[in-house]
């Protein structure tokens, strides 16, 4: 068995920085733990005692309105809630924007079983303001996507299913409250007490992946194409040379993936290619708690593109998790890009981080100058799960299927997170399996 990869190192978008006492994430800082995969592996890897969660004390979630900082009401999931009390008290909406909300069991339900978008979701059962205050953002928080193209079905079934089952997001979300009473009610925003880490930061994974594959890993190895053997495939690669593969497991992007299958199954390719990507970067700064006027003692805060602000999201890692900073200092990260600003991606990293800093100082009212910088460009990164998007990831599936010893996995088919590429990869590794076992 060999993996080939084409960059310097294994594991994408898991990238930790330890430096000086601070554990840096470049890109994902977590795992949904509701979703076993990710942890499960890394029990495999003995990696259990290493799995940390969130630190609840400080699980609360803001969002930007008018130039400050509001929490998000208790209880608010992403884009409903099981208690209007904490909403008609908050002053993330307004009136009519609440009294809107409060309407929403008393919206007919949809009943075409088409696809619809994140947009006409939200604005359909909740109001306009329900998508520009919070849904837009939390969501565009995961996916940094459009909502006027971004699929329900894909991003957000269980609110889809609240809809189908009980004609109401509304009395969804009590009955999902009752199934899980013992829950607490206080945790605000996108679910943060069902996040996990790792105690030295999330390559903890990747790294211990590598080092038990030792010599089998190929970094700097790019696949541009391949062509059936009597025995498998014969992979051509970047550099001029091949390797030969009884079978093949293919986990690039899907635009790469297009090129590599074009040859094999045009169709399939021409389906591949359709799945657009954004891209974003993330700018992480250490400061001291002294620098801040009053640290917000949260995980972080999401930014409404209503806002008009030139960052996206920002987190405060050290609040998040144990261990990420030395005592007394602040680590945090601001999340800039993706499909609703693309043109940030233009500035240097010397304006990314200036970018930060102006924001920082307007929204928390830090004005000294961060310790270490770190910006980390994540070009053609998010696979954007538009509508339509499960329906044509299962023609690709069913157009792929027929190839001998052949698999696609990864994050542009049915899920973005890290347990949804470790379920991808073994979905993909359990159908080799299968092919091979299978008497030609």
């Amino acid at each position: 068995m060999e993996l080939l990869e084409r960059g310097a190192r294994c594991g994408g978008a898991l990238e930790t920085i330890r430096r000086d006492g601070f554990v840096i994430e470049t890109g994902a800082d977590s795992f949904l733990s509701e979703k076993t995969s990710a942890a499960e592996l890394a029990r495999r890897l003995g990696l259990g005692a290493e799995l940390i969660p969130t630190r609840e004390i400080y699980g609360k979630t803001f969002v930007v309105r008018a130039g400050r900082l509001v929490e998000v009401p208790a209880g608010f999931m992403m884009l409903a809630t099981a208690h209007f009390g904490p909403v008609f008290r908050s002053s993330l909406f307004s009136p009519l924007g609440k009294l809107r909300m409060a309407l929403e069991p008393f919206i007919a339900t949809r009943t075409s079983s088409d696809d619809e978008s994140l947009d006409s979701f939200v604005t359909r059962r909740l109001g306009r303001e329900v998508l520009d205050r919070v849904a837009q953002a939390l969501a565009g928080g995961i996916y940094t996507a459009d909502p006027k193209h971004l699929s329900t079905t894909a991003t957000i079934p269980r609110f889809v299913e609240m809809e189908r089952r009980y004609g109401s997001l509304f009395k969804g979300m009590r009955a999902a409250e009752r199934a899980r009473a013992s829950k607490s009610p206080e945790v605000s925003g996108a679910r943060w007490s069902l996040f996990q880490s790792f105690r030295n930061g999330m390559a903890t994974l990747p790294e211990t992946i590598a080092r038990r594959l030792g010599e089998s890993i190929r970094t700097g190895t790019e696949v541009v194409g391949m062509a059936p053997t009597a025995d498998g495939w014969r992979l051509g690669l970047a550099a001029g040379d091949s390797i030969d593969a009884e079978a093949v497991i293919c986990a690039a992007p899907a635009y790469a993936a297009a090129r590599i299958v074009s040859p094999l199954e045009p169709a399939a390719a021409k389906l591949l290619g359709a799945i657009t990507y954004a891209s974003a970067a993330t700018v992480n700064l250490t400061f001291r708690e002294s620098d801040f006027e009053g640290p917000p003692r949260a995980f972080g805060f999401v930014v409404p593109a209503v806002e008009h602000r030139r960052i996206i999201a920002a987190s405060f890692s050290s609040f998040k998790f144990e261990g990420r900073a030395p005592a007394g200092a602040i680590l945090a990260r601001a999340f800039i890009g993706g499909e609703l600003h693309r043109e940030m991606m233009n500035l240097s990293d010397d304006e990314m981080v200036a970018a930060v800093r102006d924001e920082f100082r307007a929204l928390l009212g830090v004005k000294a100058a961060p310790g270490i910088t770190v910006v980390r460009r994540w070009p053609d990164a998010m696979p954007q799960y538009d509508v339509g998007h499960l329906a044509r990831v299962a023609e690709i599936e069913r157009l792929i299927a027929p190839i001998p010893g052949f698999a696609i996995a990864g994050a542009a088919y049915r899920g973005v997170g890290s347990p949804d590429c470790v379920r991808s990869g073994e979905a993909a590794a359990d159908t080799i399996f299968a092919k091979l076992s299978t008497p030609k």
